[in-house]
């Protein structure tokens, strides 16, 4: 819990309470005393609450509904009292309404772990600083050793607890069990916080994804969920899974041009998962496959690594992402990205250099540059740029400055 190692920078101490299967907590909120309530947190944490120098912690808030309407109480009466939440943004949603105290908190998403983050998790400062010096060229002599802890972040994805498990044990299989725990407690969320009439179309789009992203073709199609399924039947299960920030919704344009939202078409578009770590325990990937060789950038149609690029864009860019094909989907660029100046993307798995489709887009558009990230060295060729797949999040933060 990312709470418990950083509450020491800036308080004496931490009043921490997991609000799930808590009784104690439901009774506690008969009322907005915060007085009563501060007594209550203190009592159940078993730690004293001394304003401005303890931080209280409510985890799980989306089981107590009422202590989320009650930070409007603290904001208001009691703002002496530091108090931060974090729960399923599912069940959070339900309460976005009038119990939700708009204007009186401040809200953070949480991504999963990017490849840099990683690398800090695992004190790879040096090479981390390395690597935001953007001397891209000289970074070719670390590529073996970037892309050995690349093959473990395909294992374990980058959600928190998952990382910090494999850097403590390096215990793959205890990894793996709870990266499924994990895709158990979404689809246990969902039962829980989903409208009754959607919860089963949830499931099946949430399940659909990763055999969508292993076809050639990654565009999602309705009737590979269940035959004769249709856009109107699962267009809000989409919804629901997307403001639960469980999916990454990417796009088609019609066109490489600025502005690339102008040439939106909503009714095509990827879906990409939350995390790659979870994608693979979803399709049991075997770890031999991910930690061994270079089989992870090249089976699965490049699902992972595509999975890869999307993760690194939407953790560190936040904004939107497209994908663009032509009329008749003969020529497909795997992502565009609309900065100051718009950029095809192509994302190869392996060191084959050779791209089509990107070639095809740049001769028909002269102001544009191509970027292609792959296993090979980095290297500027005419309207080009081929970047190690590893350096993808520095690449884009770079391009978004400029």
């Amino acid at each position: 819990m990312a709470f418990k190692r950083i509450w020491k920078k800036e308080y004496e101490n931490l009043a921490y309470i997991n609000c799930d299967n808590n009784p104690q907590m439901k009774i506690l909120f008969s009322d907005f005393d915060t007085a009563r309530l501060i007594r209550g947190f203190s009592a159940i944490s078993d730690q004293p609450i001394y304003p401005e120098k303890t931080l209280i912690v409510l985890d799980e808030i989306q089981e107590t509904p009422l202590a989320l309407t009650a930070l409007k109480y603290f904001s208001e009466n009691a703002p002496e009292n530091h108090i931060a939440v974090a729960g399923s943004f599912l069940g959070i949603l339900i309460h976005s309404g009038s119990g939700f105290p708009v204007g009186k908190t401040d809200s953070m998403t949480l991504y999963p772990l990017s490849f840099s983050e990683f690398l800090l998790a695992h004190d790879k400062k040096i090479l981390l600083n390395m690597i935001r010096e953007r001397n891209f060229e000289d970074l070719n002599a670390f590529m073996p050793q970037l892309v050995e802890l690349l093959r473990q972040y395909y294992f374990t994805g980058g959600m928190p607890e998952v990382v910090d498990l494999y850097i403590r044990t390096q215990d793959i299989h205890s990894v793996r069990n709870l990266q499924k725990a994990i895709i158990r407690d979404y689809e246990r969320d969902f039962f829980e916080h989903v409208p009754e009439s959607e919860v089963v179309r949830v499931l099946l789009v949430f399940n659909s994804i990763s055999s969508q992203l292993a076809k050639e073709n990654k565009k999602f199609i309705y009737g590979a969920i269940r035959k004769g399924a249709r856009a109107k039947d699962y267009e809000k299960a989409i919804e629901w899974l997307k403001n639960a920030g469980l999916v990454y919704k990417v796009s088609r344009v019609k066109k490489i041009e600025k502005p690339a939202k102008f040439y939106e078409e909503n009714e095509s578009f990827k879906l990409f998962f939350v995390d790659l770590g979870l994608q693979g325990a979803m399709v049991d990937a075997p770890a031999e496959d991910i930690l061994i060789g270079d089989n992870v950038f090249s089976t699965y149609k490049g699902s992972f690594t595509e999975q890869y690029f999307a993760q690194q864009f939407f953790s560190s860019i936040r904004d939107k992402l497209y994908y663009h094909t032509n009329e008749n989907s003969t020529l497909e660029i795997d992502f565009v990205v609309d900065f100051k100046k718009i950029y095809p993307v192509e994302v190869k798995a392996e060191t084959n250099l050779r791209s089509k489709s990107l070639s095809t887009v740049l001769k028909q558009n002269e102001n544009l540059t191509g970027i292609r990230f792959s296993m090979s060295p980095y290297k500027e060729q005419d309207r080009i740029v081929n970047v190690p797949l590893p350096l993808v999040e520095e690449y884009l933060n770079m391009l978004s400055s400029l």
